[in-house]
């Protein structure tokens, strides 16, 4: 039947209305640095001492955005920049009051933002106010760095050759670095940059930058960068090529039914070539990725498959060309259905800036077959093509491809069990207002597959709205019956959704609150006929403290009507029919502590009915402790109760999660993660064990451990030894 909500009317012309709107001058193009070429010698090492920062031009005078943002920052900020032929050189001295300790979570790489004294460059070296690099270190040196994308999200996974280095004063930090040119990408011939500069001191807790900054925005937001102005352009790359070789041995042995573990022996590597300065080749040849951080478990009381972030450093630069089309949950691509569980042959990938308006994204991986379960070898490929319209939105384009190999000569119970192919094809408009107030998306998707019944249709549109006091969405989905996304995450079809949320912030003249609010969440679900099979309903508040502190508390109102059997504990026992209907209340809170506190905890509490007339209670604690700069210890509780009449009575389970991040040095690193999750009757212990020895090169030490408890007993355990190395020229 033809969905009269397909084509979105509405939304489509505002969207296409704001995109117009947004049509306009940079929002602090008036902010300037200049860069000038230096052929002075520079030894990175945190004191500044060089001729060339006595006459660089600095970038001062920073503004506050938090805690409110409508004067300049207390603590003073200095950024000077200069470069050569091979690097871009940047020293920042950071001044504070004397006496106020510095706060550090440890000396982890990629640390959280939140928690650190730090500061955060971010790079847009194409001047889109979309994509760029950040790079960033906290008081104590531990590096940051990340590729952007969507006008301000940073992907810490991603990870470059560059090298800082941090000294502390009394009443000063001062970070040095040198990024040298061939690990970021940009235009050609081109003199100007976007770029900003962000500083976090928790003595004060304020969040300060270079340009100014509404208080509802990241410092990360593009569309708020200044400009880096250079004498002249920065030198061409020339030939830019990566050889990141790595060898491995991993001993190890299965207790469990049906997994066999070999001793290993085990060569490959990565290869990464600049086809221009702003477009880059990747290849990989029999990858691996046993030092890849592991998952963190989460009790799954939902009917649905959970959402694990991509974290393999293959797939992450420019990832969002591939990873951000669609929705959270309507995605036609999702690179984790690639390669976990089954063997990669190879892979390779062409991803980055063709000019400034137009990007392109083309991945094609090949996978081995498995004789164990008859899954035939496979072949994937992307294609991703994205041209800037107005002065921040964007159209994209997707083309997604799964294709068996040798399918024909399968058995025909195997052909049963696996598809021949499944493609789909994408279009879709992204909306990004100059002064970022507006977003929105409108975007259609089609499967194709070799039967009828996977040829299906997606397809979503929202607007959003943001200011100092006022937010709000919304939004629309629909997804036939028959679309189907085998490479993508698409945990649910045959609905259409209506969701929406509208808050607003007052902003009290107080010294412990520095806002506080109502807003308002819901969803709801329909079949394609309008009927209504679950919604929820979610009027909230929530404070903001000035120490950075945070409490919310929402009351829920929960509809579902089943349209598939469903276990409501999630653990083997008895289903719930299609088709019966349950209807819930209860509340949720949820509290923060202050984040420069050596001791930090969050803690929330679920509480209120549940399926079948049964009670839920919910209670959550995630506990921190530091001796900084070098020892984190952090500890997730998570207990479940669900009071249910016959057959399943009392159900409940606990989540334990304990984590020990041990940081000798900036380059020397020991953590532990220890996860027991009762409701999927599982114990894992991931001990891993990093030298950066190099700049990007480092050596692996893995132990993994994975028992299964009764009545499923078993247990596998894995030592892997790991060096990698990253050539460049």
């Amino acid at each position: 039947m033809t969905n009269p909500y397909l084509k979105s009317p509405v939304l489509l012309l505002a969207l296409l209305l704001f995109g117009v709107y947004s049509f306009a001058q940079k929002k602090n193009a008036v902010y300037n640095i200049h860069i000038q070429k230096t052929e002075e010698t520079f030894t990175i090492d945190g004191k500044g001492d060089e001729a060339t920062w006595q006459t660089a031009e600095p970038a001062n005078d920073f503004f506050m955005v938090l805690p409110m943002d409508d004067r300049k920052a207390t603590q003073p900020s200095e950024v000077k920049m200069a470069y050569d032929d091979k690097h871009l050189y940047l020293l920042a001295t950071f001044f504070k009051t004397p006496g106020n300790t510095y706060v550090v979570e440890s000396l982890r790489r990629d640390f959280s933002f939140g928690g650190n004294d730090n500061f955060l460059l971010f790079m847009d070296p194409f001047n889109n106010q979309t994509t760029g690099f950040s790079f960033g270190a906290n008081a104590y040196g531990a590096q940051w760095d990340g590729t952007m994308s969507n006008g301000g999200s940073v992907d810490l996974n991603w990870d470059s050759k560059w090298v800082s280095e941090v000294q502390n004063y009394d009443d000063k930090w001062v970070v040095e670095m040198a990024i040298p040119f061939k690990s970021i990408r940009y235009e050609k011939g081109v003199k100007e940059w976007g770029i900003n500069f962000s500083r976090l001191d928790l003595s004060t807790n304020e969040k300060s930058s270079w340009t100014p900054i509404s208080r509802q925005f990241p410092t990360a937001s593009l569309a708020f960068t200044g400009n880096l102005v250079w004498d002249n352009p920065p030198p061409d790359q020339g030939l830019n090529y990566s050889l990141i070789p790595y060898v491995l041995g991993t001993v190890g042995d299965s207790s469990i039914d049906g997994i066999a573990y070999d001793n290993e022996f085990k060569v490959g590597g990565d290869v990464k070539l600049g086809l221009s300065s702003s477009l880059n080749l990747d290849l990989t040849i029999n990858p691996d990725f046993s030092q890849v951080d592991v998952d963190r478990q989460v009790a799954n009381l939902t009917r649905f498959e959970l959402f694990f972030p991509e974290r393999r450093q293959f797939f992450l630069e420019n990832a969002d060309l591939f990873s951000s089309f669609g929705y959270e949950t309507i995605r036609p691509f999702f690179s984790r259905r690639i390669g976990l569980g089954v063997p990669i042959i190879a892979g390779a990938r062409i991803s980055g800036n063709l000019n400034r308006n137009l990007r392109l994204g083309l991945m094609d991986m090949q996978t081995e077959k498995v004789d164990e379960t008859g899954l035939p070898s496979q072949n994937f490929a992307v294609l991703s093509l994205q041209q800037k319209v107005f002065s921040r939105s964007n159209i994209g384009l997707m083309f997604v491809n799964k294709e068996s190999m040798d399918y024909d000569a399968l058995a025909d119970s195997l052909k049963t069990t696996y598809t021949k192919f499944n493609r789909n094809l994408g279009l879709e408009y992204n909306l990004a207002s100059s002064d970022n107030k507006y977003s929105g998306k409108l975007f259609m998707l089609k499967s194709f597959g070799p039967e009828s019944t996977e040829n299906g249709f997606a397809q979503g549109a929202h607007l959003e709205y943001s200011s100092r006091q006022w937010n709000w969405r919304v939004q629309q989905e629909y997804i036939s019956k028959n679309y189907v996304s085998e490479v993508g995450f698409v945990p649910r079809n045959n609905y259409i959704k209506f969701n929406g949320s509208a808050g607003y912030l007052f902003l009290p003249a107080s010294e412990t609150v520095v806002s506080h609010g109502p807003t308002f969440r819901g969803q709801y679900f329909f079949n394609p006929s309008m009927h209504s099979t679950d919604y929820v309903s979610i009027l909230g508040y929530q404070v903001n403290f000035i120490n950075r502190s945070a409490f919310n508390i929402n009351l829920f109102n929960e509809y579902v009507e089943l349209l598939a059997p469903f276990d409501p504990t999630n653990t083997d026992q008895p289903e719930l029919a299609t088709g019966t209907r349950h209807h819930w209340n209860g509340v949720y809170m949820e509290y923060s502590s202050k984040p420069k506190s050596l001791f930090t905890y969050m803690l929330s509490s679920r509480l209120g009915r549940y399926f079948s007339s049964g009670y839920r209670t919910n209670l959550n604690a995630q506990l921190g402790y530091r001796f900084q700069p070098y020892v984190s210890l952090a500890a997730t509780l998570s207990y479940n109760n669900l009071d249910l009449p016959s057959p399943w009575y009392t159900t409940d389970f606990w989540l334990v999660g304990s984590e020990a991040d041990i940081t000798f040095t900036n380059k020397l690193f020991w953590s532990t993660l220890f996860q027991y999750n009762e409701q999927s009757r599982n114990f894992s212990l991931n001990s891993r064990f990093q030298w950066r020895y190099a700049p990007a090169s480092d050596l692996f030490l893995v132990f993994n451990s994975n028992e299964q408890l009764s009545p499923l007993e078993g247990k596998v355990w894995s030592l892997t030894l790991k060096m990698t190395y990253w050539f460049n020229r």
